[in-house]
């Protein structure tokens, strides 16, 4: 039996599976741009709702565009009482990613018309999908607890409106900035594990409500979304927090090979441009409502961390602080990762969309490791 002969790379490590224009990234430098704009210049200077149109559209908006934009994701952010009452059947102890992915998957059943063909459909779709995930995720927030979900406030912008519908207060203009923030940081990142699931589920020409299902069901591994609650728990396992003890603590754990989470990141070797943004923003907010002793522990651990693992291209990432400043934000820390998919929905939808203009459906190919031509015994003489 003659094979034709692949050349073998775990986890398709480096090989190009599309050509895009949605987000470039040099991981080797920490350079990280959404359609050519850095990274630091969109944190610092655009809005969520900013860089979601730069991602679905493909500019960044004029005042104009921006207002006409931020409109309709403020008319859609409601939720059919039939996925609220979905969500009221589930156990109170499902898991937010969970229940997070059936409520978008029952979306398909009021966000339907003809993506194949039409571009304003899929449009339309995509700015639905944006403006209702953060309603899904905080409707569940308050169902879970025995609460009535809080309807969105459309005199607030997209994150503040997200913290509102968590406990009915307006946040604090800090806070909401720095949700604002974050959700810019994680809303694209080339093409990672759940990018690459909502681009094969599309070239099947899935509708768009089950391919971002299927991208969502791909964050939820522990080895993709879910490193910033690991970040937490392992800071709470560090005995004591003077340097010493801290840098004993990294030496044993590297020594044993076991993980260190919040650091290293398979595109990165240095410092990811995303842990700085959020490194600052933490200083901000704990200036403001006072520090943690989790932040202490892992400002600590990265200077220690610096000088036994930097050469090596191992430093802090996206996840690091991340978890950190949630949690000091007083939220809850298994709603960290469907925060991570309320930003990365935008980016998702971009690969989506850029799929479907030139689709050819994912068929890649295997490397046989099994037995061929055997001989099937009838059953009375096996």
């Amino acid at each position: 039996m003659s094979e034709t002969t692949y050349e073998y790379s775990p986890g398709l490590a480096g090989v190009p599976c599309a050509k895009s224009s949605v987000c470039y990234l040099d991981g080797s430098i920490g350079k990280l741009q959404y359609r050519g704009y850095p990274i630091e210049a969109l944190a610092e200077s655009c809005t969520y709702e900013e860089v979601a149109h730069l991602l679905l559209i493909g500019e960044l908006p004029k005042a104009a565009e921006l207002a006409a934009f931020d409109a309709l994701l403020r008319k859609a952010r409601a939720v059919p009482a039939t996925v609220l009452g979905t969500l009221k059947s589930l156990p109170a102890t499902t898991h937010p990613m969970t229940a997070l992915s059936i409520g978008v998957s029952s979306l398909a059943a009021h966000i339907h018309g003809d993506h194949q063909k039409s571009a304003a459909f899929r449009r339309d779709a995509a700015i639905q999908l944006v403006a209702k995930l953060p309603t899904i995720v905080a409707a569940w927030e308050r169902v879970r607890s025995g609460k009535e979900p809080i309807s969105p406030n459309s005199a607030l912008a997209h994150a503040a409106n997200f913290l509102y519908m968590l406990d009915g207060k307006e946040p604090d203009a800090l806070v909401a900035h720095t949700m604002d923030v974050a959700l810019v940081l994680h809303a694209e990142h080339q093409m990672n594990a759940s990018t690459f699931a909502a681009r094969v589920t599309g070239s099947t020409l899935a509708d768009p409500s089950t391919t971002m299902a299927s991208a969502i069901g791909a964050l939820s591994g522990p080895l993709h979304g879910g490193a910033n609650e690991e970040v937490l728990k392992m800071i709470a396992t560090i005995p004591a927090s003077s340097p010493d003890t801290i840098r004993a603590w990294a030496e044993d754990r590297l020594a044993k090979k076991a993980k260190i989470s919040g650091f290293g990141h398979r595109e990165y070797k240095v410092k990811d441009p995303r842990a700085s943004i959020l490194q600052n923003l933490s200083m901000q907010v704990f200036a403001k409502f006072g520090a943690t002793p989790d932040y202490g522990m892992a400002t600590e651990l990265e200077k220690q961390m610096a000088t036994l693992t930097g050469a090596k291209g191992v430093y802090p990432n996206v996840d690091f602080y991340s978890g950190i400043l949630y949690s000091k934000l007083g939220i809850a820390t298994d709603l960290f990762t469907p925060i991570f998919a309320i930003a990365r929905i935008s980016g998702w939808l971009a690969h989506w969309l850029e799929q479907l203009e030139d689709n050819r459906i994912f068929r890649p190919n295997q490397i046989w490791t099994g037995s061929a031509d055997r001989n099937v015994t009838q059953l009375a003489a096996r």
